[in-house]
């Protein structure tokens, strides 16, 4: 039996959507008529859609990152109490508050039903599932303790959502400082300065340098500024299309690492991501190069992606784990030596995942460090420079008023 998504009109032509399991799209169609309904459109999930429909309509926003979560906590909760896998599925169903999520987990529970595993069925949604899923999951199946992984993996979403979450916040006061600030120059050049200047103007005295140069910008800002708009735009879609590019790519990564604030804060945040998964990774039973190799997909940054290739292939040739990430990375300072210290005392002493753990919490602890150190410079110097700007501006305006004030007495 298949599930498929429908779409069917009543008598008095209202359009119904929804799911319904069925042998067939022909049955199923069967099943709608029956229910008085007139087929519009009939889409297999976790199949392929039947010919005459449309599967544009099988389409659904990509899975957020809480939703993510919040449906692996429920599946693990569901099958901690008991319930079969399927049955697991179908309630989650239906306590989703999203129809993409609904059409997802009916996918996915028709794949169960046809036989394929749990990994299977969330591998055929690599665009909502991120590979680290599958293994785990496969793992998890593997060693029958599902329930166990899956909560584990939802406590690893819920920690890197924080902490995302809480590097975005740190960085939306000066980004919204910012913003205030251009507005308020865009508006006393291209508004006040030119009000100003019609009053000078009639007084036919010479301006001083500092009010000429003012004027000067305010007349580019309001003929050329918005061909400096485009230009900055046309800008920002070029190096995106050109970092699609390998090698522009590379060396675009490799000069961030360079930054000295933003390149730390790059390092951090991979390496807090790398650890935590291959933590959860080895402590779930996933062979060490499949587990390195999904540490490595959830790092943003192709240098450091390349090192961890590297490391997976020392360690392929036998090499200790802390010894191949440390090979080759020690003198770039790409894995910090405690890093490496710990990797290598969780393999000595057989404690690996804990201590990977430990790994990953003081990188993201670290991150967060830097970043509101990163933070609490900018603020200031945002006010500092807006300030001066402004006072430069009201200084241009000033200068004429008070060389007329000299004149009069």
């Amino acid at each position: 039996m298949s599930t498929f998504r429908f779409e069917a009109a009543d008598a008095a032509g209202h359009i119904e959507s929804g799911v319904l399991d069925a042998d067939s799209a022909r049955l199923a169609r069967s099943s709608l008529r029956e229910r008085g309904l007139t087929p519009l459109a009939v889409v297999a999930l976790g199949g392929e859609a039947e010919p005459s429909a449309e599967p544009a309509r099988a389409r659904h926003a990509k899975l957020r990152t809480h939703e993510r979560a919040l449906l692996i906590r429920q599946l693990a909760s569901l099958l901690e109490a008991g319930l079969p896998l399927a049955q697991a599925l179908s309630a989650a169903q239906d306590q989703a508050e999203r129809p993409g999520v609904r059409d997802l987990l009916a996918a996915m529970r028709a794949d169960v039903f046809a036989g394929h595993s749990f990994a299977a069925a969330l591998a055929r949604h690599p665009r909502d599932i991120p590979e680290l899923d599958h293994a785990l999951v496969a793992a998890g199946e593997q060693s029958g303790e599902l329930p166990a992984v899956l909560a584990r993996l939802a406590d690893q979403i819920e920690r890197r959502a924080a902490l995302a979450q809480k590097v975005q916040l740190a960085f939306a006061y000066p980004a919204i400082v910012t913003a205030v600030a251009l507005l308020v120059i865009i508006a006393l050049l291209t508004y006040v300065v030119p009000q100003v200047v019609g009053v000078f103007a009639q007084t036919r005295q010479k301006l001083p340098l500092l009010t000429q140069g003012m004027i000067a910008l305010s007349d580019f800002a309001r003929a050329w500024g918005w061909l400096v708009l485009l230009s900055l735009a046309g800008a920002g879609l070029g190096l995106r299309r050109l970092l699609v590019r390998p090698h522009w790519r590379l060396r675009w990564h490799a000069l961030l690492l360079r930054v000295p604030l933003a390149g730390p804060l790059v390092l951090r945040a991979d390496l807090a991501r790398f650890a935590d998964t291959l933590a959860i990774l080895s402590a779930s039973g996933v062979p060490i190069l499949r587990a390195l190799k999904a540490a490595r997909d959830t790092m943003g940054n192709v240098i450091l992606c390349a090192a961890v290739d590297d490391a997976i292939v020392r360690v392929r040739e036998g090499a200790p784990l802390s010894r191949a990430l440390g090979m080759g990375t020690r003198e770039r300072g790409y894995f910090p030596p405690v890093m490496l210290n710990l990797i290598a005392s969780g393999e000595a002493t057989g404690r690996l995942p804990e201590l990977l753990q430990r790994a990953a919490t003081a990188q993201a602890s670290e991150l967060e460090r830097r970043t509101l150190l990163m933070t609490s410079l900018l603020e200031p110097l945002l006010v500092l420079t807006m300030g001066a700007v402004v006072l430069l501006i009201v200084l241009a305006i000033l200068l004429p008023i008070v060389e007329i004030n000299q004149l009069v007495r």
